[in-house]
């Protein structure tokens, strides 16, 4: 059956507000540098306060991801819980306006729409400290099988595997997905998200995931390996396709038949590196299911990343399917 979608995106609907902050701040308010850490209501209200100034952008990983499908030209679809409030709409707005496919309706009571409070060092760092709200209230009703079905692959958000409803979630629609003969993606999203989940995500890869996404701390967590290469011989043989993301060092496409290095790439000075592993898996994605080979695919994964660290925010500002015309891909 022809897909309707290349991508259908399952994840955490969260706007993100970024500021610049240096390693004191961090410090002093007990933040863990480049890593993302829940925070509840409160701590997200006095965070806020003593936050410098700061820009309000759409972001979750997944829905990052939906949006770099679709300004690559792809047909994206996302799936994501919000509240009918003003940071509800605004999230709302902007999936829509990027070409994203989003047709959930926002909830009418619960906790508010999720924020992330991200602080941007001068290293190009970010650290995430994330307010889930609206999010935990995902269930396996808001799994449209429909859309799953109509979508080639489905891509599922590490950070979701948390609230009990969410998981159910995430294995209907991995469920969906296989009988009807699709793939099913799945980022780690962070290492924090592994060292809770690490025997369960261990099965997820094993038995549902076809195309896994981690960078290298991620895989070297779930594996409990003391080195990238002695994680990497590992996954060639828990799932088809391992795409290992290293920053600078590039990437590695892994599976039973062989090993593709990427070169990283960089379109400029590195402002922000928030939404790179994201919209890796948007170009890479969007390759492989326009029939691109893995080298292309890695290559268009590194394009849509150097874009987006090129500025702050994690959506593009420039429509990828501008910079893939002009590389010839």
């Amino acid at each position: 059956m022809t897909a309707r979608f290349d991508v259908l995106a399952i994840g955490n609907a969260i706007v993100d507000v970024l500021a610049h902050a240096d390693d004191r701040f961090l410090e002093e308010n007990g933040i863990r540098k480049g890593a993302m850490t829940l925070i509840d209501e409160a701590g997200a209200a006095a965070l806020y306060d003593k936050m410098p100034p700061g820009v309000e952008v759409s972001g979750g990983s997944a829905a990052n991801t939906a949006v770099g499908v679709a300004s690559l030209g792809g047909k994206a679809a996302y799936i994501g819980k919000v509240r009918d409030d003003v940071l509800g709409s605004v999230f709302v707005h902007d999936i829509r306006a990027a070409g994203v496919a989003f047709d959930m309706e926002p909830a009418k009571e619960g906790p508010t729409t999720a924020r992330c409070l991200i602080l941007v060092t001068p290293d190009a760092q970010r650290s995430m400290n994330t307010y889930l709200g609206a999010c935990v209230g995902l269930t396996p009703a808001d799994i449209d099988a429909g859309l799953v079905t109509a979508a080639e692959v489905t891509y599922l958000e590490g950070y979701l595997y948390d609230p009990p409803d969410a998981k159910k979630a995430f294995h209907k629609a991995a469920s969906i997905a296989k009988a009807a003969g699709r793939k099913v993606a799945l980022t780690l999203s962070d290492p924090f998200c592994v060292d809770r989940y690490r025997t369960e995500f261990q099965e997820l890869v094993a038995d549902h995931v076809d195309i896994l996404f981690a960078n290298e701390a991620e895989i070297k967590s779930l594996y409990r390996t003391q080195t990238f290469e002695g994680a990497m011989t590992i996954v060639r043989d828990k799932c088809e396709l391992a795409v290992l993301t290293r920053s600078e060092k590039g990437s590695l496409i892994v599976n039973a038949a062989g090993t593709h290095k990427i070169a990283a790439r960089t379109l400029g000075p590195v402002v922000d590196t928030t939404g790179a592993g994201d919209l890796y898996a948007a170009g890479f994605l969007f390759g492989l299911t326009n029939r691109r080979d893995l080298r292309t695919c890695g290559e268009l994964g590194s394009l849509a990343a150097a874009e987006i660290i090129s500025h702050f925010g994690p959506r593009p500002e420039t429509p990828l399917r501008q910079l893939m015309a002009r590389d010839a891909f």
